[in-house]
């Protein structure tokens, strides 16, 4: 074997193990994929988990600056990477031999850069700027999906269109999600507000006032969120059919755990998402991989 397809095979085993130290989730659907396949969404979870992470906590101790200055040296690490196949930095290069062969370029990387920034140094999102930054964190993370789950084969321009809508749907709707699910630690432990936006709940743009631990959603607020990611899902799921059939139980799995998830959060009161972190059960989980390969990616229902 060669050095250089060793220290790639490497890098991609790494990638392979943030996934599952990570997501279950992720790592449940991503077992339904074609090997090349598997290995370029990894690659990118990996990439992307670990750009999270500088902004998340794993960077202890550091200023806004130094986040930022850590987020542009990544960035710039794949920039190169993707130019000269080659990273010393081992998830930087499983991501750079994924985006070179699938046609991942700055088009989907340079806006999510600019959402992990925004998060680095975090201020109450407006409408304008909440749309920006989930189309960076998510829509264009759907796009490098999009792209990986045809394995550098163009995406049909007869539904391109409909089949990037339906990734930047998913994305958006995973996203979503994770607002309401994250909403004690955004808020209480990050200091971030995404659907304050939205609902007035925190502090005023330009407030230097902290957010408060009883920073809640109303069972209103909550259900109109609910009705946004439910219309995302529906978008995501009607392009299903246009995916590549042997990535089509993967998609469907992870599109039916986020129903699943949504599905949970609309049973659970609005007044304890401030409290708690709703998760799908390992056994549920389960049976929606059985019931995603079973129905071989055909449409199925969001409940909503």
């Amino acid at each position: 074997m060669r050095r250089s397809d060793l220290h790639t095979r490497t890098a991609q085993g790494a990638a392979a193990r943030v996934m599952r130290e990570y997501s279950t989730s992720f790592s449940l659907a991503a077992r339904l994929l074609p090997p090349p396949v598997r290995t370029h969404i990894t690659s990118i979870y990996s990439l992307v988990r670990v750009a999270d992470e500088v902004v998340d906590g794993a960077f202890e101790g550091s200023t806004p600056a130094q986040r930022i200055a850590e987020l542009d040296a990544l960035e710039e690490r794949v920039r190169a990477a993707v130019e000269r196949g080659f990273s010393a930095d081992a998830y930087v290069h499983a991501f750079g031999w994924s985006a070179r062969r699938v046609g991942i370029g700055p088009a989907q990387w340079e806006p999510f850069f600019d959402s992990m920034r925004a998060d680095a140094d975090p201020r109450p999102h407006g409408a304008a700027s909440l749309r920006e930054y989930i189309h960076g964190s998510a829509e264009v993370v759907g796009e490098m999906c999009l792209l990986a789950f045809h394995d550098g084969a163009p995406v049909p321009a007869g539904h391109r269109a409909d089949a990037v809508a339906g990734a930047r749907a998913l994305g958006s709707a995973f996203q979503t999600v994770n607002f309401l699910r994250d909403l004690r630690e955004d808020t209480i432990g990050l200091g971030r507000s995404y659907l304050p936006a939205a609902f007035n709940l925190g502090p005023k743009t330009g407030s230097t006032e902290p957010m408060q631990e009883n920073t809640t959603l109303t069972e209103e607020q909550k259900e109109a969120v609910l009705a946004d990611i439910r219309a995302d899902l529906r978008t995501a799921q009607r392009t299903i059919p246009l995916l590549p059939q042997p990535v089509r139980p993967a998609v469907r799995l992870a599109h039916d755990l986020f129903a699943a998830l949504a599905d949970t959060l609309d049973d659970t009161a609005a007044s304890e998402l401030a409290r708690t972190r709703v998760r799908v059960p390992s056994r549920r989980k389960l049976v929606l991989a059985a019931t995603a390969v079973g129905r071989r990616g055909l449409p199925g229902m969001v409940r909503g």
